[in-house]
């Protein structure tokens, strides 16, 4: 497939990276093709491919939104909302607020009722928009190692066929996949972010996952 990655920060890099580990093809969109980590990673990964998020837009056809959570709009406008129609859109982003942790916990700009997934949706109506890869850090994104374990991805959005799609990435990244419906349990999704890094901020671990268990 063709991977198009909005976003050039250390997810998108991680998760570009993994997808041509497994061998599509992935242009990393960015603001500047020139930035030095930009450059790094497209020399360090063979076949990686730079542009604007208008080109990877276009280029991609499955699309992961990969920026902070707090431009993420605008970044859509950059890449152009035409060039997300009819897509697999995975959003891996977080409605993380300009403000520092309260005794670990991070704040979120959006409220209990809203999502960042469901303002994404609301801006590309014809694109299939699935949460997915926002509830862990980078660093076990693609095929994480626990043992026996196979940790659980928590995933939801309003367009089945998408969800089977993604699902099937998880499985080859080393995921198992968990559906929790249709966008609006994006908000509960989203604040497994806050949850998970709690004891990151208060105890410097940072390689934890979550998994969800049944009898």
């Amino acid at each position: 497939m063709k991977i198009g990655i909005i976003g050039s920060g250390i997810v998108g890099q991680v998760l570009g990276a993994g997808f041509l580990k497994e061998g599509h093809q992935v242009m990393l969109g960015t603001r500047d093709t020139e930035k030095p980590e930009v450059q790094k990673w497209k020399a360090t990964n063979a076949g990686a491919q730079t542009g604007s998020f208008k080109e990877a837009a276009a280029f991609g056809e499955i699309i992961l939104l990969c920026t902070n959570g707090a431009v993420a709009l605008n970044a859509i406008e950059l890449a152009g909302k035409e060039n997300f129609t009819g897509k697999t859109v995975i959003d891996t982003t977080n409605p993380i607020a300009a403000a520092p942790p309260v005794n670990g916990v991070l704040q979120f700009f959006t409220t209990q009722n809203d999502s960042l997934l469901q303002q994404v949706q609301a801006a590309l109506p014809e694109a299939k928009i699935v949460k997915a890869f926002n509830s862990v850090g980078n660093n076990v994104m693609y095929k994480p190692s626990y043992g026996d374990i196979k940790p659980t991805m928590f995933i939801c959005g309003n367009d089945a066929a998408a969800k089977q799609t993604v699902t099937g990435i998880l499985d080859i990244f080393g995921w198992e996949t968990e559906d929790l419906g249709k966008a609006e349990a994006a908000g509960t999704i989203e604040s497994l972010c806050i949850l998970w890094c709690i004891p990151g901020f208060l105890k410097n671990e940072w390689t934890h996952a979550f998994k969800l268990l049944r009898t």
